[in-house]
């Protein structure tokens, strides 16, 4: 068995840098998209049809690892026990694609990203019901981590180098740094020499693990949890700057959702720690309860959009005055 797993490892590896090595060599291609191999099975919407009332349901965004899906899974299922609902699970490979949906009516619940949240609840047709507190915090960070032996030390010192983003609309694996280069008068393109998308946390931190990249920025609840439960890949890695505290990502409800509904599953999730089978599921997950959530804790996400946009404003109105 395990020197099966230890083949499954070693073509992993190789593929991924296949994948890496493939785009490196494209012509003006700056940003390269890496696409790990999958670990879920994704579900259409409408793929089957359920015999009584149904919950569509999403979950783009985990407070812990893909490994934890298992648990997810679970807490899914005792949410539908609970409302007398049967669980419909729709994945999809990007963030993108989960607000698309929600913004088609074909989500009712949703675990996402903070970033699209703050961005764009009222352009996708979604709100926040509750989020998860995790190690008694509501907050968590963006890491930017490198191998524990590069020499970088500072944001500074990956000029010229390869990153790894997560996912295009990503928090802390994306707006995150391009706001610091932003803040140094820089561009992904301008000051890395090549950037990927793993699309996925949990892949940054093994690109990082293993020199597949000079550095990433991930999800800090990720990073902790590895370095606590199984830190065979942070172990490897090296956490050089951190960014200010964001609300945790939330769970959001369609607009669409009768009130009666919405309000049932946002007493249901704020409840859920005081039974003791949904608290052993959130204990597995690393929630310690979910809580309401404050607009304000996302405030500091809307500020960097804001910043970000009124640059490439000003960016191309530069541009246009030179022709």
């Amino acid at each position: 068995m395990f020197a099966a797993q230890h083949v499954r490892s070693i073509l992993r590896l190789l593929v991924v840098f296949l994948l890496i090595f493939t785009y490196g060599c494209g012509v003006d291609a700056d940003t390269a998209v890496v696409d790990f191999s999958k670990t879920m099975v994704i579900e259409q919407p409408g793929d089957r049809r359920p015999e009584g009332p149904s919950l569509k349901v999403a979950v783009a965004a985990m407070i812990s690892p893909k490994e934890t899906f298992t648990y997810y899974r679970q807490f899914l299922d005792y949410i539908g026990n609970q409302l007398d609902r049967e669980i419909q699970l729709v994945q999809r490979k990007t963030y993108g694609e989960i607000n698309t949906l929600f913004g088609k009516g074909e989500i009712d619940l949703g675990f996402i990203c903070s970033g699209p949240y703050a961005a764009g609840s009222e352009n996708y047709g979604f709100e926040a019901l509750a989020l998860p507190q995790v190690r008694g915090s509501n907050f968590y960070q963006s890491y930017l981590i490198v191998h524990k032996d590069s020499r970088i030390q500072k944001l500074e010192d990956l000029r010229g180098g390869v990153f790894a983003f997560t996912d295009p609309e990503s928090n802390t694996g994306r707006l995150v740094p391009v706001y610091w280069l932003q803040q140094q008068g820089e561009t992904p393109d301008t000051f890395f020499k090549k950037s990927i998308y793993t699309y996925s946390h949990d892949n940054s931190i093994l690109a990082v693990a293993k020199k597949l990249v000079d550095a990433a920025a991930i999800d800090g609840h990720i990073w902790e949890y590895y370095h606590r439960r199984n830190p065979v890949n942070t172990s490897q890695t090296r956490v050089i700057k951190k960014s200010e505290p964001f609300g945790n990502p939330p769970v959001v409800v369609s607009s669409n959702l009768p009130t009666e509904l919405k309000d049932r599953i946002r007493q249901l999730l704020l409840s859920i720690h005081l039974d003791p089978d949904g608290k052993k599921i959130l204990t597995e997950l690393l929630i310690d309860r979910f809580v309401a959530p404050k607009e304000t804790w996302y405030d500091p996400i809307r500020q960097m959009n804001l910043s970000l946009s009124l640059s490439e404003e000003t960016a191309h109105a530069n541009a246009k005055s030179k022709e």
